[in-house]
């Protein structure tokens, strides 16, 4: 596991990311997203080859999740990554969405 990263945030309204410096390269990890009403759609999740399995990528989910909890939105787990986190943490059940097929 990684130590703790330092998560940017990007919000414009209509979608946005989290994004961490990567130490040792000048890549960043991210994660994107994009609103639909109070949710955001989690789309993609992307760690640098460099520095998979240190964490980063969970460090993105917990800030995501942290942010809908304070602000009041829901999370839909698109990506792949982040369906497994929101599976692995049944404890964040509360801010899932459920979105119409």
């Amino acid at each position: 596991m990684a130590s703790k990263v330092e998560i940017s945030r990007e919000d414009d309204v209509t979608h946005g990311a989290y994004r961490a410096d990567v130490p040792g390269t000048e890549k960043k990890a991210e994660l994107t997203w994009r609103a639909r009403g109070k949710a955001r759609i989690a789309e993609h999740t992307f760690v640098p080859p460099e520095a998979r399995g240190m964490g980063i990528a969970m460090q993105l989910v917990e800030a995501l999740v942290e942010d809908a909890r304070k602000q009041d939105f829901t999370v839909v787990p698109q990506c792949s990554y982040v369906e497994m986190a929101f599976r692995r943490n049944p404890d964040w059940a509360d801010i899932r969405a459920e979105i119409e097929s």
